[in-house]
């Protein structure tokens, strides 16, 4: 491959940065990085450089924004996506890839695993985890309704999965910068929608259904 390879490292710790930036550079000769703190930053870079791989952080200032893919693509359609996130992959690796991602990685994952995932966004356009392959083929095998987590919009999922890691209504609120009504009609809903009404049991269904 002789054409200059663009990657777009989006994340708002510039050590992270810096650190994917070294992996990169050691592992692939022909590699142009760009960097963005920021979604903002991020948009600038691709209206002006033709990015082909995203090293994107879902989380920016402890704000998760899983709408930035769909608006990435509308500005790039062609460009990958690699979701480097410390969030736990069986929770959102696949709520993500449905969502615009072509791949996932975990911020805790090792160097080879980085290297592979790199590997194979560049060469193949997806990265798969054993695990993320796994609830893909049996998400095309199963009825969408066997997993109802399914049904919840993303800021449902959003406010569930804080729910459950112990966060109060109020705490949510200041985090995604709502009301706190908002955040008791969310809770409302997911309740709702899973047939179910206290946080002991919403934390259990989760771990059933995704495991």
């Amino acid at each position: 491959m002789t054409d200059n390879i663009n990657i777009l490292l989006v994340d708002d710790h510039l050590v992270v940065r810096k650190g994917i930036e070294l992996i990169i550079r050691d592992k692939f000769t022909n590699v142009i990085i760009h960097q963005a703190e920021n979604y903002t930053e991020a948009l600038e870079v691709l209206n002006v450089v033709t990015i082909d791989l995203i090293v994107l952080d879902i989380i920016i200032n402890g704000i998760e924004n899983i709408k930035i893919m769909k608006t990435i693509k509308n500005v790039q359609k062609n460009t990958k996506i690699l979701i480097f996130s410390c969030h736990e992959e069986e929770f959102y690796g696949v709520r993500y890839m449905k969502n615009g991602a072509d791949g996932f990685l975990n911020k805790f994952c090792d160097e080879n695993k980085i290297e592979i995932a790199l590997k194979e966004m560049l060469t193949k356009g997806k990265y798969y985890s054993d695990e993320i392959r796994f609830k893909l083929k049996n998400n095309k095998t199963k009825n969408l309704q066997t997993n109802s987590i399914d049904i919840l919009s993303n800021r449902e999922f959003e406010i569930a999965k804080m729910l459950i890691d112990g966060c109060g209504n109020l705490e949510i609120a200041n985090k995604l910068k709502i009301q706190m009504s908002t955040v008791s009609t969310y809770k409302n809903r997911v309740f709702e929608k899973l047939n179910i009404n206290n946080i002991v049991t919403l934390s259990s269904f989760f771990k059933e259904k995704i495991d």
